[in-house]
């Protein structure tokens, strides 16, 4: 059987993710701050699918955690066949509204950790010849949103340029790029969503499948639905200037992924 490593596996995408690889057979490697919460879930999917699911508590917000993350990758007696960088969070405000030490942890757990962790994990998976990492982003990569977007538009630059870089080598990369999903990413951010259309509200498990059909297709860049694909498309003919009002104006106050 392989292995896969979630981070931020305890709910949303993460939880998803882990609902359907562990379905699959994939032996699990669950990580997140919350230690308890994640032995609950491990348990219950090794008792519902018979899989081995080990979990490991660690805030990637800190060099210890993503230290201790990079340390179980290296592991080659236990190798992680593929990586899952989903852990993230999002930022209550415009500009200059969150404190700098906020948005330097969200580049430490959006930038830093994606980036040591798919080093680590690549160059094992390369050593092998064969390997996959997917990398979790966000709509809001391709609109300006400030921090919280130019942090998932380093994730999607950085995974399709490693992509190529490794192309051949049997190893893949994909960033996916979901739009809003119904998860506590923004309740914990304090984020209220009221006036968000009820159409742009995607499914957890509904992302992960298109993101897992995707990999399967060799593909660097995955948005998962129709909807969302369409949207895309259109900002990249709007004008800068009506992107950046539309953004500012919507996208701060509520945060897609």
């Amino acid at each position: 059987m392989t292995t896969a490593l979630i981070t931020g596996s305890t709910a949303g995408l993460g939880a998803a993710f882990a609902r359907r690889l562990a379905r699959d057979g994939h032996h699990l490697v669950m990580v997140a701050r919350d230690k308890e919460r994640l032995s609950q879930e491990a348990t219950r999917l090794h008792d519902l699918h018979g899989v081995e699911a080990s979990v490991l508590a660690a805030d990637l917000a800190t060099d210890e955690g993503i230290s201790a993350v990079e340390e179980r990758l290296r592991d080659r007696e236990h190798p992680v066949d593929l990586l899952v960088n989903n852990a993230g969070f999002g930022n209550k405000g415009t500009f200059l509204d969150v404190p700098v030490e906020d948005e330097l942890t969200m580049l430490k757990v959006h930038c830093e950790a994606v980036l040591r962790l798919t080093s680590v994990a690549a160059e094992r998976m390369r050593e092998r010849g064969r390997g996959g990492v997917l990398n979790v982003a966000s709509v809001a990569a391709f609109v300006p949103r400030g921090t919280y977007g130019a942090s998932k538009a380093w994730v999607v630059q950085f995974t399709q340029g490693v992509a190529k870089d490794l192309a051949g080598s049997g190893v893949r990369l994909m960033a996916l790029c979901p739009g809003f999903v119904r998860t506590e990413f923004h309740e914990r951010a304090g984020m209220e969503t009221g006036s968000v259309p009820g159409w742009m509200w995607l499914e957890a498990d509904d992302v992960v499948d298109a993101a897992m059909k995707d990999l399967a297709r060799g593909k660097s860049l995955s948005i998962p639905d129709a909807r969302y694909k369409a949207l895309m498309g259109a900002a990249r003919l709007l004008p800068r200037d009506l992107l950046t009002k539309a953004s500012s104006t919507t996208g701060r106050r509520f945060g897609p992924r």
